[in-house]
């Protein structure tokens, strides 16, 4: 009985949709050499762009955001990587949020960093 009823609850929670809460909400993997940032579908014809590291990108990064009317960003703490790209966003006035970069590297299912983007995108949103 125990079985029937987890097979259940599990089919359910798969068809359910996230509500979006903050339809202004963007997100930020962090990669050794790039950036990838998706926001909403709504927001921008692209939905995923990726920016290089250099401070020139992230400040093109954050001239995008700001294009797309974005007021909140989460991105991962991964080494020291986040920190100059933090800097330039909070001093642009939007709620910066990190995420520990452990916990979401052990969600199963997603296997590139567009996918991680738009996955986290979606969970902050």
């Amino acid at each position: 009985m125990t079985k029937s009823r987890n097979k259940s609850s599990k089919t359910q929670s798969s068809d359910q949709k996230l509500n979006i809460i903050n339809a202004k909400a963007a997100v930020i993997d962090l990669v050794a050499r790039e950036h990838w940032v998706c926001v909403p579908q709504e927001l921008s014809q692209e939905k995923i762009r990726s920016f290089g590291c250099t401070t020139p990108d992230l400040l093109l990064l954050a001239d995008w955001l700001e294009e797309c009317g974005i007021t909140s960003v989460a991105m991962e703490s991964t080494g020291v990587e986040w920190i100059p790209l933090f800097q330039i966003l909070s001093e642009r006035q939007f709620k910066v949020f990190l995420v520990n970069a452990k916990s979401v590297k052990n969600v199963p299912g997603r296997k590139s960093d567009v996918l991680d983007c738009q996955w986290l995108q979606q969970l902050h949103s």
